[in-house]
């Protein structure tokens, strides 16, 4: 039956009529029925003509409400409740409660995070992923339509520039193209196959340039054009193209001065991208940023409407509370600084991805059918446990270390061997298959399988009483007191340490970690409750600090940064009926512990690998510790317990292999010269454990490949907040040291070999196409990556070393051969003296290869394009368009939009190879300054002490949105040249010329 037809039948018989009625609550079905000759009802209808027809029949009040993240039901027009933003990054993962705001999380298939999804580098397989989650999202929305939201906020396409930042578990790659690749992919499969409607509408995060947590909400990520074209758009760019995602978010921090809440990219280039509406979206409270902590706009009435303009939809704020949205934008509308219009495009903007949804149709669209009963399925369990074995990466394999022999018995070691963790983007874990669990279950009760954490287990004595430290039985624990004179259960710890002195206590008398009891209290008591640390607010965190008489201090470590509402005092003491709180604010006044260490960890873990043929060491990070949102790592080194732990392993026993499960590159330098076989997983989901014993076994042969580089040292990543890859050499493709490992890198259990590699004649915009013959020479089946990169060879601008263009994941047989063809859209790049893309004459070299380390092909490739000419200087030329520069700060040049740069003393740009041909007598620019008095431009020419042209004269403006033109005369400028414009203080310049 056609939907049309379906329609029909519906209204004749009432159906329709009644469904509605019972859903908005309506007083009768005689009421619904008025609905039913209403355009927008119409399924047969264009989209466009349904939204507009919807869109005149709301009250200006009505529409308003429909831009804040719960849009509250419409009974008169049918039309239901609506809510944004359904976390899900690696699975459904959690929403916000209707009446509280709370996250409330969901119990659905939890897959790799979204760094170890990438790892796979096969889009095929995320396509799949992405469409188990799509699926279970409508699972659960099915029980709750308005709160179980279909607008999905995945996947996060941050280029992932620095390993240090801490959402990098969140990301897929430094590399735009492969991040564009798999996040199209996952964004597909999470919105269907429908041409006209979706199953969930993906929400692309963070827009743009959000790579670090410090000062997230303040800091301005400087995108000099090149950057900002080739590098951070591209991420972006083919998943919008590709209709894989329906909006983007708005992230927390500045973009060259300007808050990305109020970026005008938002309308003037992301919705150019494609033909579809795009519902974009704000961060969680970022629109209140603009007059909070950036002092962006002096009223939330100038804050609100500027964000509407920019081109967002809706507001994030006041968890379920629209009172206050509504009010704030109402008030801008009575200002002037809105018109109904501005309202109308945003609300159709909402209105057409709604519909796609299916929410105004009869029989509620294509999707509607999919029922609870998909969640966590048996197929959706299998595939988590084939994504989490296909992103596992083989770093290193000495001698055939790996695949281990399933009859020799084996040591199971470390903090991460029984444990699964989940981080703040995670559903709830269905069930936890752990990593000694996959390898006893691979074994069966053959092999002998041994198994030890490797964590001191410890007691606190309180050294003026001798009374011990203790917590609860049960499983809701207890509050910490002292009080026992002797070690039970209750007063034993484990204690896990994961690094820069920070641990966690686990009580061993019931498994559960030592917390806050009421967050928000400085006079709260601590229990032994919390089933992993978790929450926004990490409160399980601990360091045991040397007080220097042979006693410890504990210091309260949890949430990493300092709130008001815990007071002064962050070392812990003991009241006098024994209840540990926090009670000092420095080490002098806490309370003195003796430590005592009941067992060792470095000696449980020593015995257990003398006592097995092979040791396996899994270590790694704890997502809510290392490295997370709103706190970015300090250093990309193993945990120190943990590095001496792998270390003592292996002087037990030679035959060790290393699993790092973390969500990051890690300098494990020490463990790639002394470690037989290495191998890396991201906190892989409910099926770690299985997947893992399935590729340390070889029933699966690891294909995952490193989506960054892993650098030898913290040395080798420069200042976290400077954004410019090209300038600071970061990411492979302008890295200029050696690696630990290089970006794609990963082993196999067989061998390939390439051959024959072939390139065809390139097209406009400097396509090509390509094929390479690549053997499996092995005894085992298995998938190879094949990785193809390109470099120019001569250009006016610095080029990438290497930059990855195509890639294909392949499986082969032994002895197998098969030919890939690999395809190259685009050889051009951004000419910041015309700002437009262009591609050059030159030759570029491709290479074809498995990581950009190991390239086993080569060509050349001759390319007819064009010379960029000698700058124009005549014309009026923005100043953000220089070649090079010392110093200087991106910024806005208004409000609004426009770029400019700020400077201060000593500070300077390039503009290279400028033509004077017909000579110059005058520099003129519109520059700002705040301070008063005045500052200089210097032009100068073959560098920044070169020879002196001319100067300027820089006036105070008082603001540095107003401008003033500045006007020197300039001598000597004849033939072609490189200027410097040198600066002498404080200042803006937008724009200049010499004429």
């Amino acid at each position: 039956m056609s939907r049309a037809a379906l329609f029909t039948r519906l209204r004749r018989t009432g159906m329709f009529a009644m469904a509605v009625a019972l859903t908005m609550g309506l007083a009768s079905p005689s009421i619904a029925n008025e609905l039913d000759d209403y355009p927008f009802r119409d399924p047969a209808l264009p989209l466009n003509t349904r939204v507009d027809d919807l869109v005149k029949r709301l009250t200006l009040a009505e529409k308003v409400s429909l831009l804040h993240q719960f849009q509250p039901a419409i009974p008169r027009l049918g039309v239901p409740e609506f809510k944004t933003g359904t976390e899900a990054l690696h699975g459904l993962a959690w929403t916000t409660e209707r009446t509280n705001g709370n996250v409330v999380t969901a119990n659905a298939t939890v897959f790799p995070q979204a760094i170890g999804l990438a790892s796979t580098w096969d889009p095929a397989l995320i396509k799949r992923v992405g469409a188990v989650v799509g699926d279970e999202a409508r699972g659960y929305h099915s029980q709750d339509p308005g709160f179980w939201g279909l607008q999905l906020w995945a996947p996060v396409v941050n280029p992932l520039r620095d390993p240090r930042w801490g959402r990098n578990e969140e990301g897929y790659s430094e590399d735009p193209l492969l991040t564009g690749a798999i996040a199209t992919a996952y964004g597909k499969g999470m919105a269907g196959e429908h041409p006209q409607y979706l199953k969930t509408a993906p929400v692309l995060k963070h827009y743009l340039a959000n790579n670090n947590e410090i000062r997230r909400d303040t800091t301005s990520s400087n995108l000099r054009p090149r950057v900002l074209r080739e590098y951070e758009e591209q991420a972006y760019k083919p998943v919008i193209k590709a209709d894989a995602a329906t909006g983007v978010m708005g992230s927390y921090n500045l973009v060259n001065g300007r808050p990305a809440t109020v970026n005008p990219d938002l309308n003037d280039v992301v919705r150019t991208w494609t033909d579809k509406t795009l519902y974009n979206v704000s961060d969680a409270s970022a629109p209140y940023n603009l007059t909070g902590s950036e002092q962006y706009f002096k009223t939330n009435e100038e804050g609100f409407a500027a964000t509407i303009k920019a081109g967002l939809d809706s507001f994030t704020v006041d968890n379920q509370n629209s009172a206050p949205t509504i009010g704030i934008i109402n008030s801008a509308l009575a200002k002037g600084l809105l018109a109904e219009a501005d309202i109308d495009k945003a609300v159709k903007h909402v209105l057409s991805v709604r519909f796609r949804l299916g929410d105004f149709d009869p029989d509620g669209g294509p999707y509607a059918k999919i029922g609870k009963d998909v969640v966590n399925s048996p197929a959706h369990r299998q595939l988590a446990r084939k994504s989490a074995a296909d992103a596992m990466v083989l770093l290193k394999n000495d001698r055939g270390a790996l695949p281990l022999d399933p009859k020799r018995g084996v040591a199971v070691i470390g903090p991460l061997e029984k444990t699964l963790y989940t981080d703040w983007y995670s559903g709830g874990l269905p069930y936890k298959v752990t990593p000694v669990d996959g390898i006893k279950a691979r074994l069966g009760g053959g092999a002998k399988v041994t198994d030890t954490e490797a964590v001191d287990r410890i007691a606190l004595r309180e050294a003026s009483t001798g009374r011990y430290l203790g917590g609860g039985a049960g499983d809701a624990g207890a509050v910490l007191k002292a009080g026992a004179t002797s070690v039970g259960a209750t007063e034993q710890f484990d204690a896990f340490e994961w690094g820069d002195g920070v641990l966690t206590l686990r009580s061993v008398a019931n498994g559960k970690y030592v917390e806050r009891q009421n967050l928000g209290d400085a006079t709260s008591p601590f229990v032994n409750q919390a089933p992993q640390p978790r929450d926004w607010f990490v409160h399980q965190q601990f360091k045991l600090e040397d007080a220097g008489d042979g006693t410890v201090v504990l210091r309260y470590a949890g949430y990493e940064i300092p709130n008001d509402w815990d007071g002064p005092n962050s070392y812990l003491t003991v009241a006098a009926d024994g209840t540990l709180t926090l009670g000092s604010p420095n080490a002098a006044g806490a309370t003195k512990f003796r430590k005592e260490q009941l067992t060792s960890g470095i000696d449980s873990a020593v015995s257990a690998a003398r006592s097995a043929e092979t040791a396996v060491v899994v270590v790694g990070s704890m997502p809510f510790i290392n490295g997370r949102e709103d706190h970015d790592r300090t250093t990309m080194a193993l945990a120190e317990s943990q590095s001496e732990l792998i270390k003592a392993v292996r002087k037990a026993n030679p035959n060790t292999v290393v699993v790092v499960e973390n969500s990051y590159p890690t300098t494990v330098n020490w463990e790639q010269e002394n470690i037989p076989a290495i191998l890396w997983t991201s906190h892989a989901g409910q099926e770690t454990g299985n997947a893992l014993a399935d590729v340390l076994y070889g029933d699966v042969n690891p294909a995952g490949r490193v989506t960054q580089t892993w650098y030898r040292s913290d040395a080798d990543v420069p200042d976290i907040l400077d954004y410019d890859i090209i300038k600071r050499d970061r990411t492979y493709q302008y890295f200029d040291g050696d690696p630990l490992y290089a970006f794609g890198h990963g082993l196999s259990y067989t061998n390939f070999r390439y051959s024959d590699l072939r390139v065809g004649k390139p097209g406009p915009q400097g396509t090509f196409e390509a094929t390479v013959k690549v053997t499996n020479t092995g005894k085992r089946a298995g998938d190879e990556v094949v990785q193809l990169y390109t470099h120019q060879l001569v250009s006016r601008d610095k080029q990438p070393n290497q930059q990855l263009r195509d890639f294909e994941r392949v499986n082969l047989e032994p002895g197998q051969t098969k030919a890939v063809h690999l395809s190259v859209p685009d050889l051009r790049h951004w000419d910041v003296t015309r700002g437009k893309w262009v591609l050059e004459s030159s030759v570029h070299e491709v290479m074809v290869g498995a990581s950009a380390s190991d390239i086993r092909q080569r060509s050349v490739l001759p390319v007819r394009g064009e010379q960029i000419p000698p700058r124009d200087l005549t014309k009026d030329t923005r100043a953000i368009d220089f070649d090079d520069y010392s110093g200087v700060e991106l910024v806005d040049e208004s409000k609004v939009r426009g770029d400019a740069v700020g400077v201060n003393a000593g500070d300077w740009l390039r503009f290279s190879d400028v033509d004077f041909r017909s000579g110059a007598k005058t520099f003129t620019a519109k520059t700002a300054r705040v301070q008063p008095g005045t500052a200089t431009v210097e032009i100068r020419l073959g560098g920044p002490r070169g020879r002196l042209a001319g100067t300027a004269q820089i006036t105070s403006t008082g603001d540095k949105y107003k401008y003033s033109t500045t006007s020197a005369t300039v001598s000597g400028l004849h033939g072609r040249h490189d200027v410097y414009l040198v600066f002498t203080s404080d200042s803006r310049i937008s724009t200049f010329s010499l004429r």
